[in-house]
């Protein structure tokens, strides 16, 4: 005998360490997440910096932007109506009313009407019902960049700065006309220009003071409201929005 042991072989063991995972896939298998999350900030970082670029794009006159619904209804084959027209060639009738209608305040406010939003929060707090607070610049923004539903009070949250910074860029005029020209007027109807040929066959700029008011009390609800077979409350409220329309003075004074 040699007096050296003899080794101690495993049989049930002998053999694994030929399959065992090399360090290196231990490695790559940790490094997959991370990988991942890596993919996920940058992607959620080029969608929050899209709406900054974007809005310097849609500076020119020129640049005519489509809304989300609008690229929706491409992307579902559903097709739709939108013709461009220039703020210049929309009767005075028509932005008056829906300032008057959607925002009071659109001249004065820097894309949030700070009071009603405010009156909203009072209201939650209470347990009362809250009203819309929203402006023409969030809808704007909503509209060019943001969806409708689910998760509203999440698009809320994103919506309130990116309505500021479009205020702070953009013009109250262009900002008008952007919203005029991608606003929701009936199903696949989209702009001024398109509501006036299809519900009162004439162009934006020969709409009369009543027709306005009646498109104008549409847009919080253009699917279920019809300007041209209006209720007697729609009928009331557009009767109103044409009085006040007539009086705005001041309120309007920035899209002149």
């Amino acid at each position: 005998m040699s007096g050296l042991a003899e080794p101690i072989v495993d049989y049930e063991t002998e053999g694994l360490d030929m399959v065992r995972p090399k360090r290196g896939n231990r490695i790559g298998l940790k490094r997959w997440p991370r990988h991942w999350v890596r993919r996920g900030i940058t992607i959620a970082v080029v969608l929050a910096l899209m709406p900054v670029v974007l809005t310097f794009l849609y500076l020119p006159p020129f640049v005519h932007p489509v809304s989300t619904l609008m690229l929706k209804d491409l992307a579902t084959f559903s097709g739709y109506d939108r013709r461009w027209v220039s703020i210049d060639d929309v009767a005075p009738a028509l932005a008056n009313s829906v300032i008057m209608s959607e925002d009071g305040q659109f001249c004065f406010h820097r894309g949030i009407d700070l009071g009603e939003l405010r009156g909203v929060v009072d209201d939650a707090l209470a347990g009362e019902m809250t009203r819309g607070a929203s402006t023409i610049t969030m809808q704007t923004v909503k509209n060019l960049y943001l969806w409708s539903r689910p998760l509203g009070s999440v698009r809320k949250v994103v919506e309130l700065p990116l309505a500021v910074y479009v205020d702070m860029v953009m013009s109250k005029r262009r900002i008008m006309e952007i919203y005029l020209n991608i606003a929701e007027w009936g199903p696949g109807i989209y702009g001024i220009e398109a509501a006036a040929q299809h519900h009162f066959g004439v162009s934006a700029k020969r709409l009369s003071r009543r027709q306005a008011a009646l498109l104008a009390v549409t847009l919080p609800n253009p699917i279920a409201r019809n300007p041209t077979k209006p209720g007697p409350g729609l009928r009331r409220l557009a009767a109103l929005i044409e009085r006040r329309a007539g009086r705005s003075g001041a309120y309007v004074g920035c899209l002149r």
